[in-house]
Formats: structure tokens, sequence, C-alpha cells
């Protein structure tokens, strides 16, 4: 493990997410890793709607998702998993990729971020940013193994135009979730697209709440002003009466306690 300073501590991280297992660099770990930080740290837009700019340096990041105990955005988030992996003495690349869910036509720009851990002779593909919606382990770069995850099946696919694509087994047949490309980007690199992704006009970040998180029974979302709790039992679909309702049903859902930047 390799040193931090005392403000950015790797153990109130671990404890942030409710990891306390063994430190040891390994593919298990890291699933677990995964699985932990996508059920405690929610994907949010929160800061974005509210024009607060966005850092994406690490102290920043730190203090707003471990001390603050705050979401974010996939730039956000997987910029602050990467340290924490690297920290633990993982190998770890950062890659753009080019987000398909959803979308009907190639989507014009890549504004996805996702990394590459090395562990020996095997790559795995980790991602903590796309919220309720994506894997919860990392995926091994294998072309066209079929990786099961409780109920859900991905598969990763060489791709000549899109370098690899993501996909997800749903009604019968695979959807398209994000592509990208190996190569290695640096911490400045996303810098552009975050920003264009909080102030674009044709951004889809900065329209609405988008709010995501896995739970032990399904996942908890946010669109706009409708909460949509999704359980074995089905969905639970409510929207808040007032902003008080709002602010309590974000921290019961979500564990966020709105600051009053955001109330403004």
């Amino acid at each position: 493990m390799n040193t931090t300073t005392e403000t950015l501590s790797v153990t109130k991280y671990l404890e942030r997410i409710g990891y306390s297992g063994p430190i040891v660099e390994s593919a298990y770990m890291l699933a677990r890793l995964q699985e932990q930080h996508v059920h405690s740290v929610p994907y949010e837009n929160l800061d974005i709607l509210a024009n607060i700019p966005l850092s994406l340096e690490i102290p920043a990041l730190y203090d707003k998702i471990v001390n603050r105990r705050r979401g974010g955005f996939c730039f956000e988030l997987n910029a602050l998993f990467g340290w924490l992996l690297q920290e633990l003495g993982f190998e770890v690349t950062h890659y753009f990729g080019r987000f398909w869910q959803g979308e009907s036509h190639t989507p014009p720009k890549r504004r996805h971020q996702v990394l590459q851990v090395t562990i020996g002779e095997q790559r795995f593909i980790a991602d903590v940013g796309v919220g309720g919606a994506g894997p919860r382990q990392p995926l091994e770069l294998v072309d066209g193994l079929e990786q099961v995850q409780g109920d859900e099946t991905y598969r990763l696919r060489a791709n000549t135009d899109y370098g690899w694509m993501l996909e997800q087994q749903k009604h019968g047949g695979w959807e398209s979730v994000f592509s990208f490309t190996e190569e290695p980007n640096l911490p400045q690199d996303f810098i552009t697209t975050s920003y264009w992704c909080e102030h674009a006009p044709d951004s889809p970040f900065n329209k609405f709440a988008r709010i995501s998180m896995r739970t032990a029974e399904g996942r908890n979302t946010v669109e706009g002003e409708e909460f949509r709790i999704f359980t074995s039992g089905g969905v639970h679909t409510f929207k808040p009466r007032s902003e008080q309702e709002f602010e309590d049903a974000l921290y019961t859902y979500f564990g966020i306690k709105v600051p009053e930047q955001l109330k403004q």
C-alpha cells in the first residue's frame, strides 16, 4: 500500500464504503471494493444543477465523497476510485468511454470514464460511475466471455469502430452499455469533457436531478422530482410534496445531506 497524507486516508475511504476485508491485491478484493462502492456512494448531479463548479482534483473529490458523504458523476467517482485502487497497490489505467445505454443512434461524444485494472496476466474493467444501472463487480476484459453477476449477465466484445463494447443481456438479446478504446488518459484529459457536461446546452447532466444507487434488493433512483425504489417486489414511485420531504428522501434513500449551497 502506498503512503497517504493525513487528510487523504485510505482507511477512512474504506470505512465510507463499508469495506472491512483483507488488504490483498487480488481479483476478489477488487470485486468486493467495487460492489461495496456502488452500494454506498450514489451517482448524482446535484452540484451541477446548483451551478457549483466541479473539481476533479483528488483532494477535492475526497472531501466531497468521503468527508461530506456525497456522490458524484462518472468523472468524479471513477477518478477517486482509481486513486483508491492505486493506493492499495493495483495497476490502474484510465480510459475514455462512449455511453450507449438509452441511445437510439451513435452517441455524438465520449463522455464516460472507465478504469482498467491489471492483476498479473488478467485485465478487468472497473466502473463505479454508472449508478444503479452498471455492473456491480468488475468484468474481465476477455472478448465474448459471458459474466454473470446475480440476475444480470454482461459481456465485452471487441469492436472494430469503438474499441470495446460492454453489453448487457436483456429481453433475450444484448444491449450496449458503453464503449471505450485502449488509449491511456491522464487526469487532466477529462477536464474539458467534464466542463462540457456541466455547462453545454445539449448536456444531459444539467437539466434535472439524476441520482442512482444500488441496494441489497435492487436500486434507488431519482429522475427529476420522481423517486423510484426498485425491490424484488416491484417498483415504488413517489414525488415529494415539499422541499423538506425531498431533502428527507435524499437522506433516507441515498444518505445525502443537502448542504446549504444546494438550497439557495
